[in-house]
């Protein structure tokens, strides 16, 4: 068994390079980046995180051999919990499974055992991992936030580069309990540029949150050079230093890229998870 690579500079990772596939079983395409130093812009300090969360992963593309050399086929879940020293760069993650397509494994059981243990020991902390063959037939619910969508304001924008000073609260106002949602979020890949779609939504128990200003300040990561995880965790520093909510969930739900789609939350400690649903492009 080959061993994972130490956690690294995102611009040591395969994005943005030719990349031969693997076609045997091979953990060492694992690419764990230390979460910390992003985490660092923010203020935020090891192991005084002001949040709780995972970051949720379905696996589209994923398929095996059976013992006897027949292909199988499944979807996958993956989750990674927030406080895991690293998250795993995704081209690494899409390459590793498809190293899978040539390598006989006894089950979808098995399968999962060995998909939890090499995303465990490249996260450092332990990864769920749910294996799906298609044959049981698998659903997923799609839905949208019950609460507002921001995005029917008509208003001008033109800021395009994180602007938290665009987030208030009328904390004059008696305190509410709100969900706020958009499709609008756009950032792009830290390493390659690429975009990055998703809808972000908001729920939190506080002063009201300005509606103008946040959809300005979604729009405004439209030219920002960050993961998925790490916007996420700007979005939710960002609110709760601005607006000082009581409580605050955040989450996204990013298209599906190289058969993955990746739902980061950040919550304040003690509230649940919000529902796994899919966003229609995903």
């Amino acid at each position: 068994m080959s061993t994972l690579p130490p956690p690294a500079h995102p611009d040591a990772s395969p994005l943005g390079k030719p990349v031969a596939y693997a076609e045997h079983y091979d953990p060492s395409l694992l690419f764990p980046i230390l979460r910390q130093g992003k985490r660092d812009e923010l203020g935020l300090a090891a192991g005084s995180l002001p949040f709780v969360g995972e970051d949720v992963w379905n696996a589209y593309e994923l398929s095996w051999l059976n013992p006897r050399g027949k292909p199988e086929v499944a979807v996958a879940r993956f989750v990674f919990p927030a406080d895991s020293p690293c998250l795993v760069e995704s081209k690494s993650l899409k390459l590793y499974l498809n190293a899978f397509n040539q390598t006989p494994v006894a089950s979808a059981d098995a399968l999962a055992g060995m998909l939890a243990a090499d995303l465990s020991a490249a996260a450092g902390a332990p990864v769920a991992v749910t294996v799906e063959p298609l044959s049981a037939r698998p659903q997923r619910d799609t839905g949208y936030p019950e609460g507002v969508l921001l995005d029917s304001q008509d208003i001008a924008i033109d800021r395009y580069t994180p602007a938290p000073e665009l987030l208030r609260a009328d904390t004059a106002a008696p305190a509410v309990s709100e969900t706020l949602y958009s499709h609008l979020l756009k950032s792009n890949c830290l390493v390659t540029g690429q975009p990055d779609w998703a809808m972000l939504v908001v729920r939190y128990r506080g002063a009201p949150i300005d509606r103008e200003g946040l959809l300005r300040y979604i729009v405004s990561f439209r030219r920002h050079n960050e993961f998925h995880e790490q916007c996420v965790e700007r979005v939710f520093t960002d609110i709760l230093a601005r607006c000082r909510p009581a409580e605050l969930c955040v989450w996204a739900r990013y298209t599906r890229r190289g058969g993955l789609d990746i739902n980061p939350c950040r919550r304040t400690p003690g509230l649940p998870p919000p529902p796994l649903l899919a966003e229609i492009r995903q």
